[in-house]
């Protein structure tokens, strides 16, 4: 095989990578697969409009696909059915986004592997598979440290009144002080999980004050007492990061770690780059 499709999808987006050994990868980039979130029908359709990928489907390659919410067969069959309706049938590779997170930030190494992005993610990486992982439980009842974690954060610190004078303006000329009108769109609206994770952005603009780096700290703490910590070999190799917000925000996260006595590895915002490396190599070497 002289060529691949590479998918790399998270809650928020998807990116589009087609990689041959004789010419320059082409990609593309559109809203995100999680089929925990998203219908078939609803990925096909989202996908008839966004998907701009510039490649003859009559061409003989492979696809691998990487992506947030494929904890079991029944999801990736539902991913398999959707790259099998785009793009015929083929040999397709389904794996979830810890071992995308893994092969670009380890290689072929050992390491922790962590994911901080709209969710949250963990495990240890032997150097060819994910050994260990702790459950990924979601945005409603998990996701420590994520995006739809800190998102949680300030909209309960702003409903509750615990943001002082400040915050609560610069939280109302953002977003307003409708409560009726976020319920709905967390509740009602599909995606809530991308939604909350959208209030991160108040959290990048508020850097500076002491609430915001409260909410940021303890939002990794959790994340590090309930899941790094628990892994024996987070004293023994790398912490390695993948993810938006882990990448934001790295400068809190470098601290913690310091004081848990971690060594941190790579923090990545996207495993994209890494990703087409790590499989680019491969096919040369095939």
């Amino acid at each position: 095989m002289t060529s691949l499709l590479l998918v790399e999808s998270g809650s928020s987006k998807t990116d589009w990578c087609f990689i041959s050994k004789n010419q320059k990868p082409v990609s593309c980039q559109t809203s995100g697969l999680n089929p925990y979130h998203r219908s078939e029908q609803d990925c096909l359709e989202a996908l008839a409009k966004e998907l701009e990928l510039n490649i003859d489907k009559n061409d003989e390659f492979k696809i691998i696909f990487y992506g947030a919410g494929i904890k079991d067969s029944i999801l990736s069959s539902s991913i398999e059915k959707i790259l099998t309706n785009l793009f015929g049938k083929r040999e397709i590779e389904i794996h979830s986004d810890i071992l995308a997170a893994a092969r670009a930030t380890c290689g072929h190494e050992k390491g922790m592997v962590c994911i901080l992005g709209t969710g949250s993610n963990s495990g240890y990486y032997n150097g060819k598979i994910m050994e260990s992982t702790n459950p990924s439980l979601g945005y409603i009842i998990g996701d420590e440290g994520s995006g739809t974690y800190l998102g949680k954060r300030v909209l309960q610190y702003y409903f509750y009144n615990t943001f002082d004078d400040d915050l609560k303006a610069n939280f109302e000329d953002k977003y307003g002080n409708n409560i009726s009108e976020i319920l709905h769109k967390i509740y009602k609206e599909p995606m809530g999980n991308t939604y909350l994770a959208s209030f991160t952005e108040f959290l990048k603009e508020n850097r500076e004050h002491f609430m915001v780096q409260n909410i940021i700290e303890d939002a990794f703490i959790d994340f590090h007492q309930r899941h790094v910590l628990k892994f024996r070999q987070s004293w023994k190799y790398p912490i390695h990061f993948v993810g938006s917000v882990a990448y934001e925000f790295k400068d809190i996260l470098l601290d913690l770690q310091e004081q848990f006595g971690l060594e941190t590895g790579k923090i990545m915002k996207s495993p994209l780059k890494a990703l087409i490396d790590f499989h680019h190599k491969a096919l040369a070497e095939a």
